[in-house]
């Protein structure tokens, strides 16, 4: 922590400072600036690749995530809004881009550097947080220390681990993983891919291992998270019999606007046997979960219901 330092540069500065000459943060300065604590999930923009397969037949790249490629925390750290104006942003600013500290990533023999991903100003300006803890404590080295960004709401990949660098330029930036990376390719869109993502889509997870074997009782409570990056989930809806009648699950818990929203249903169980479990959230945009993701050749954003295997015993 003694020796880290965070260098914030670029055209979007006063006095257009290079790399060489960045505005530079200690940890303790950003521990002396006033702290902001948010809840917020952080998602691999590939959870749920792997249903593309199971449940729609398609083949996708990528590693074939069911739905654990999530979670959510407390985050307390310096809204990044205020490290950038102290380090001089300007009206000209366009882009921010955070850079990493871990190793150059190597794909397929080509060195793409450390791992960037360019910011619109408007979303750095926002909600955007450096953040030195998690759920408390300091941040764990697997999730970034001594500092992180976190984004709520957007892709993982934006919320960079191990921040190093941060331009602030005055024209768009462009990295691998905004043009090769995180764009939906495949039938229906252009050569180069959609626009770069930005919010996660919306998901629903039984709390159950996939292919769960149950005890057979007469009243099973099943529970669950539905969380959405358009916002705060306003109802899920279950169904034990294939999607063929719906029933509404209870809330539990708070609702927050960048987490999840934990719920049960009471599951009055015919018999042994096996069972699909679903469960379908909509959010506060009027956005329902599908029963079917548009195909994608990186397997990106699956928010189709998921059929959660069960057997009862």
């Amino acid at each position: 922590m003694r020796t880290w330092r965070l260098k914030v540069w670029g055209g979007g500065l006063h006095g257009s400072p290079g790399l060489e000459n960045a505005v530079e943060f200690g940890y303790e300065d950003l521990l002396a600036m006033p702290a902001v604590t948010r809840t917020a999930f952080i998602e691999c923009t590939g959870n749920g690749r792997g249903l593309f397969a199971r449940q729609q037949g398609q083949q996708v790249s990528g590693t074939p995530w069911l739905l654990g490629a999530a979670g959510v925390a407390r985050w307390r750290g310096v809204p990044l809004a205020h490290v950038l104006e102290r380090a001089g942003i300007t009206e000209r600013a366009v882009d921010v881009m955070p850079r990493g500290l871990d190793a150059d990533y190597v794909d397929r023999g080509e060195n793409l550097g450390r791992v960037r991903r360019p910011l619109p100003v408007a979303k750095a300006l926002d909600d955007v947080l450096l953040a030195y803890e998690m759920n408390g404590r300091p941040l764990p080295p697997d999730h970034g220390f001594p500092v992180r960004v976190v984004v709520p709401s957007w892709a993982g990949i934006a919320s960079i681990k191990w921040v190093g660098d941060i331009q602030v330029s005055d024209t768009p930036l462009f990295s691998p993983w905004n043009t090769r990376y995180y764009r939906l390719f495949g039938p229906g869109h252009p050569p180069e891919g959609s626009a770069p993502l930005t919010r996660m889509s919306l998901k629903s997870a039984f709390e159950l291992p996939w292919n769960a074997r149950l005890p057979y009782r007469p009243e099973h409570r099943l529970t669950g998270r539905s969380w959405s990056g358009n916002g705060r989930v306003r109802r899920v809806e279950v169904s034990t019999d294939g999607g063929a009648t719906w029933r509404r699950a209870t809330p539990r818990g708070p609702r927050p606007e960048h987490g999840w929203l934990q719920w049960e249903y009471r599951w009055r169980c015919p018999g042994p046997g096996s069972y699909e479990l679903l469960a379908r959230a909509t959010d506060e945009t009027g956005a329902t979960q599908p029963d079917v993701t548009p195909f994608n050749t990186l397997g990106y954003l699956f928010d189709a219901v998921a059929r959660h295997p069960v057997t009862v015993v």
